[in-house]
């Protein structure tokens, strides 16, 4: 009698390095992505290749990250968010070399439920990006994003609403 493999209700890529028991079901890590122990990913969430998730990083259900993303401590992604390829995260302000804060001395990042982060934008620590908002590609943001709000540039700026959908609503 063969023993009957259990299979997990999610996927690791076999050149993946999941640590954390607290994945959602249909939730697919792809190869070369770490994910940290204390790591928290909701239901059906999809984590393209070379993503790291650190210890103290929440993500809800349906989100996706998309190659080459780096979540911090501290870093919240509420349901449904999509981060694209190569978005920065930061989580300390004033980093220093020889100035080892630890996590307590991190700030916060929360992207609302919804939310869409565009290719290779950066998103300064201490900020929140409300549902639905759209960060277009490249942006920096270094102040809070309004709900249904566009926005872009060097430093983020608003330019317009959109629905739900990311469709803008004012042009």
């Amino acid at each position: 009698m063969n023993p009957t493999l259990i299979t997990p209700a999610f996927f690791v890529h076999e050149k993946a390095i999941c640590e954390s028991q607290k994945i959602g079901e249909g939730t697919r890590i792809w190869g070369f992505s770490h994910v940290l122990p204390g790591a928290v990913i909701g239901k059906g969430c999809n984590l393209g290749e070379h993503v790291f998730v650190e210890n103290h990083v929440s993500i809800g259900n349906g989100c996706t990250i998309k190659n080459g993303v780096s979540l911090w401590d501290k870093v919240t992604l509420e349901d449904d968010v999509f981060v694209g390829p190569h978005a920065v995260f930061t989580n300390d302000m004033n980093p220093r070399a020889f100035s080892k804060k630890g996590q307590a001395g991190f700030l916060p990042t929360h992207v609302c439920r919804g939310a869409t982060i565009g290719a290779n934008a950066t998103i300064v620590c201490g900020v929140t990006i409300g549902e639905y908002a759209f960060v277009g590609a490249g942006a920096v943001v270094t102040r809070d994003v309004a709900p249904y709000t566009l926005v872009v540039g060097n430093p983020a700026r608003a330019i317009g609403k959109v629905d739900k959908s990311g469709n803008r609503l004012d042009n």
